[in-house]
């Protein structure tokens, strides 16, 4: 695929991605804007903003005349919103993308904002938040970030603040959407079977009459750590829900495939270390994996497990002696073949359709304003060595980085506490 990629005058950068075979297209805009953009007074804006796109615009003026034009197109359609990142998205049969378009930038553009709309998509945010709160599973990732990053945005949770959400007000929605919905800070993405010139043409045509803004930063994020650190929430559960993490590297750095690489290595299929030992020896846990998260200042390479209560303090411990075992051995030249292979296979496999390739291609380009192809990714991923796993494990596997989030009905937190250590 041959993409085409133009930045409209006024600063939006636009990425087509054209698929002759695809019989679908996704538009999808995304917009550099999160959780880690607010401020505590407006805690979880970003993500109530994201829903009331949806509520209303000036060209379709109910929540219904929104979801009801896009369900007759067969469409598949969200949003959602991260610590540095908003998106709206549409997947269409091909001959649908004018409509789709023309939706998606509709949402994205001329929100209303009505004041009843707000006051009743208030309970609704809450509900979201707490559904979440009910899932642990869910709940431990964002009792992690809060460990790792403390009472600054980047350790808010994304749903935000009850108490703040209720208080939002249209003069909020505005004053954000002022600040940070700027075309500088806006990415459009189509993928799949379009006329590269002729979609180029159509977004130019909506999109270039947007007003350029001054784009308000986020606060740089305070990393500060000196020991292991712990989270244990108390909970009468049926299985005790934990990750082990470490604080790794940012999306910028030159090691963050290293770290990918590390990640599948311990946790990312059937046949990974943290799977045959958790999982097949032990017989402790139903899921077990590992992966990395990588921001524009910060990075996590994290273990997670849901496993049984008696078995809690033997699979912490066995978490941690594959982490220990990786500074330690080189890992073998097969079991690293077989781990580029399955991230590669996994990465193309992955980019199959129209949407995972607007994501692809516009999350790149969205945050590093540059783009890699995936030949070219993969091409990274076969240069990595032994040795560069082994480096990277010693730098990031260390006592003072290592952190653990658990929910479940653990009485006290002394025994867990000696575990702790890498190093």
């Amino acid at each position: 695929m041959e993409l085409k990629k133009k930045v409209l005058n006024n600063g939006i950068r636009v990425v087509v991605v054209p698929q002759k075979d695809n019989p679908a297209v996704t538009v999808l805009v995304l917009v550099e804007t999160g959780s880690k953009y607010e401020t505590k007074d407006i805690s979880g804006i970003s993500h109530f903003l994201e829903h009331m796109c949806f509520k209303g615009t000036k060209n379709r003026p109910t929540p219904l005349d929104i979801s009801g034009e896009l369900d007759r197109l067969g469409s598949s359609y969200n949003a959602f919103t991260g610590h540095e990142y908003t998106g709206y998205y549409a997947k269409v049969d091909k001959g649908h993308f004018e409509k789709a378009l023309d939706i998606v930038s509709d949402i994205y553009l001329n929100q209303i904002f009505d004041e009843e709309e707000i006051e009743r998509e208030k309970g609704v945010i809450i509900e979201e938040i707490n559904m979440y709160e009910d899932i642990p599973q869910r709940k431990v990732v964002d009792d992690l970030t809060s460990l790792l990053y403390g009472d600054q945005p980047a350790g808010w949770n994304i749903g935000g603040d009850k108490d703040v959400i209720k208080k939002i007000t249209k003069d909020d929605f505005l004053a954000y959407k002022k600040d940070h919905y700027v075309p500088n800070a806006t990415t459009v993405v189509v993928a799949g079977s379009v006329d590269p010139e002729d979609a180029l043409e159509k977004i130019e045509k909506i999109f270039s009459s947007m007003e350029e803004g001054d784009k308000k930063d986020k606060l740089p994020v305070k990393e500060e750590q000196s020991k292991p650190e712990m989270h244990m929430q108390k909970k009468d559960s049926e299985q005790t829900h934990l990750i082990l993490a470490v604080r790794a590297y940012d999306t910028f750095h030159k090691d963050r495939f290293v770290v990918r690489l590390i990640g599948d290595i311990l946790g990312g299929g059937m046949s990974s270390r943290l799977w045959a030992k958790v999982r097949g020896e032990l017989g402790a846990a139903y899921y077990v994996g590992a992966d990395s998260d990588e921001f524009t200042d910060t990075g996590v390479l994290s273990a997670r497990a849901g496993v049984e209560h008696s078995k809690l303090e033997v699979v912490i411990s066995a978490i941690l002696a594959e982490f220990k075992r990786l500074k330690e051995e080189l890992v073998s030249e097969e079991e690293l073949q077989k781990t580029k292979d399955h991230m590669i296979g996994s990465m193309m496999l992955g980019l199959e359709t129209s949407n995972s390739v607007a994501m692809y291609y516009g999350f790149q380009e969205l945050i590093k304003k540059e783009m890699k192809d995936p030949n070219e990714v993969a091409d990274m991923l076969r240069a990595i060595t032994q040795k560069d796993i082994q480096r990277v494990a010693k730098d990031i596997f260390k006592n003072e980085k290592l952190n653990l989030a658990l929910i479940g009905p653990v009485e006290e937190m002394g025994m867990l506490e000696t575990l702790l250590k890498i190093d």
